[in-house]
């Protein structure tokens, strides 16, 4: 059984095949060649605790255009964690349908449901991680430049699920990370470890550091978030005041190698993390790397539950 809970579970080969399937699904989405053959009579439970434009919408495309059937379970629909465990709502679910994707708080939700679960579970967003937004960013860097290695991403902002995540997935196919975060919002030390350790196999380099400026110089890739994910809206007015000089604009951009491109997740929040000047530019790829999220997502869930 293989499951998508966290990048650190995949090994640089199982990431790199993944992206070589997410390529070839893009391929024939756009040439007409249909693969709803793929997972023809397979069914996907999606479970939300989180809100979401880009996850629900581009699952619920991949699982129609393979041949499959979608299910959206909102937190309020269903009994996970009003009173169910999520062991039991792993078993129980295990009987109805193929596979799991959740978009939810905490990290050991997901992991709890891989191990009492019988179907594969696909992490489609934690607090700590986000896998699945990784290996389409990995493919939007590999179209623009054509390779991994003697590339360097930069990150500047939150250390957040976004931040860890990059760190794995870059270190595991030998890209350069550098990320720069305010003191007191680094990525978390576990992320970090895996990068290091990972980063040691693959001969890619990661450096942590609190100077934008420093971390972006030569960078063929600078990468943002946003400041205020969901669950600390409450604190955004601080978090403004601290975040504001990691602000992508075009100075910052400046600084790095002048063919760099831009990317973001999404939703970005013009005038803070990103001026609209950069994201509504030439270098900005935002939109080609939102796209990947259908292809990248439908290699992913052909992999687990072809």
């Amino acid at each position: 059984m293989k499951h998508l809970v966290c990048l650190s579970d995949w090994s640089s080969d199982e990431i790199l095949e993944t992206l070589k399937l997410a390529d070839q699904l893009k391929y024939e989405n756009k040439n007409g060649i249909r693969h709803n053959h793929l997972l023809k009579g397979k069914s996907l439970g999606m479970i939300f605790s989180k809100s979401s434009t880009r996850t629900r919408v581009s699952f619920e495309v991949a699982m129609y255009q393979l041949g499959g059937y979608s299910m959206f379970l909102s937190a309020n629909d269903i009994q996970l964690g009003r009173g169910e465990t999520v062991a039991d709502t792993a078993r129980t679910l295990s009987r109805y349908i193929d596979g799991i994707m959740i978009r939810t708080f905490k990290q050991s939700d997901v992991e709890e449901l891989a191990a009492f679960g019988t179907i594969p579970i696909i992490n489609g967003l934690t607090d700590s991680q986000h896998p699945c937004q990784i290996l389409a960013d990995l493919q939007t860097v590999k179209e623009y430049k054509g390779k991994f290695k003697g590339i360097k991403l930069t990150y500047v902002g939150d250390g957040n699920n976004v931040a860890n995540s990059l760190l794995i997935g870059c270190a595991k196919v030998g890209m350069d990370i550098s990320v720069a975060t305010p003191k007191g919002y680094e990525c978390d030390s576990k992320s970090i470890d895996v990068a290091m350790k990972a980063a040691q196999e693959s001969g890619a380099k990661v450096s942590i550091g609190y100077d934008p400026y420093e971390a972006v110089k030569d960078a063929d890739v600078v990468y943002t978030d946003t400041w205020i994910s969901m669950g600390v809206e409450s604190e955004k007015e601080e978090r403004v005041k601290v975040f504001m000089p990691y602000q992508v604009n075009s100075e910052l951009m400046s600084k790095a190698k002048p063919d760099a491109i831009f990317m973001h997740c999404l939703p970005a929040y013009r005038g803070y993390e990103v001026t609209s000047e950069v994201i509504d530019g030439p270098q900005s790829v935002v939109f080609d790397e939102a796209e990947n999220r259908l292809h990248a997502q439908k290699a992913v869930l052909v992999k687990l539950m072809g």
